[in-house]
């Protein structure tokens, strides 16, 4: 999500208020990240999945009828966020998994305000066989210190999860890959001060090329911390062009590449992602997108 649209929905009050290493990884994943395919006979394939918020103005008016869609393009993961009517959009944690499961798909994460009501929402998560719970911004901080802080809420929040049989996760934007303090960047900071037992890291390939870094280094520098990925196209505009997200393959990401070396370091999730729509419509790009991730070897 771009900084000003995801600060408005974890800032705003009515919103809120109204509900918005390797082997201890891959021990805690769940039957629906297991690749698909015969051993020996079929090469081996992998769902993915879809950041609601790519739909995140069609999602509240109908959110049975998006889903659906979404099922009959080809989607099989889905990872939800929080809005005005919560991380379920108006039905019950369980009433939203049931639905979710009667297309075909499984509800594997969520993005929501993690410094409210936090045990409740770990609790409903566990509840319906979700795997996350995901805190999707933080906001640039003014001092390694701020961060160093945020570690220390993530670990806390890691240890809930880590109760009710899920794991927590972080979804970065591009500010903690841009501005070194001291020559440390947030990033590292980030992974080096939290308990691989507890917190796990969601890359946003995105933004992590917006600020100038190389997402597979990253991948490569801490094997097994990126658990989940947001697979966002980058178009091919001046470096200090913030929102320039596209549709999958018409930027300058190359996933075919990118996306196997990920899996090889740990990667269990990999949820499509767009949120601006030049030149095509948000319903239009969910399609391309799906068409998009069907052409890689790596997924079904």
């Amino acid at each position: 999500m771009n900084l000003s649209t995801r600060r408005a929905f974890l800032k705003n009050a009515a919103l809120l208020g109204a509900g918005l290493m390797v082997a201890p990884q891959l021990a805690c994943s769940r039957p629906d990240s297991e690749s698909s395919g015969t051993a020996g006979t079929e090469p081996q394939t992998l769902p993915f999945g879809i950041q609601l918020w790519t739909l995140r103005e069609a999602f509240p008016a109908d959110p049975r009828g998006v889903l659906r869609m979404l099922s009959e393009l080809g989607y099989r993961q889905i990872e939800t966020f929080e809005g005005p009517q919560g991380m379920f959009w108006g039905m019950s944690h369980t009433e939203m998994q049931q639905y979710i499961q009667s297309l075909g798909m499984q509800l594997v994460a969520g993005h929501c305000n993690i410094m409210e009501d936090f045990e409740r929402k770990a609790a409903q998560a566990a509840e319906i066989g979700m795997s996350y719970v995901v805190s999707p911004w933080i906001g640039r901080q003014e001092s390694l210190d701020d961060y160093k802080r945020y570690a220390e809420i993530f670990n806390e929040r890691g240890e809930i999860c880590r109760r009710e049989g899920i794991r927590f996760a972080y979804h970065n934007h591009e500010y903690t890959f841009d501005q070194p303090f001291d020559g440390v960047l947030p990033q590292d900071l980030l992974i080096q001060e939290t308990d691989p037992d507890l917190v796990s890291f969601e890359i946003d390939i995105y933004w992590v090329v917006t600020a100038g870094a190389d997402p597979m280094y990253w991948l490569n520098k801490y094997p097994g911390r990126f658990t989940l990925c947001h697979i966002k196209d980058r178009a091919d505009v001046a470096p200090d062009v913030l929102r320039a997200s596209t549709v999958l393959g018409t930027g300058t990401v190359d996933f075919a590449q990118l996306l196997p070396a990920a899996k090889a370091q740990g990667m269990q999730y990999f949820f499509v992602e767009q949120e601006e729509y030049e030149g095509t419509t948000p319903t239009d790009a969910v399609r391309k997108n799906a068409e998009f991730m069907k052409s890689l070897a790596l997924f079904s």
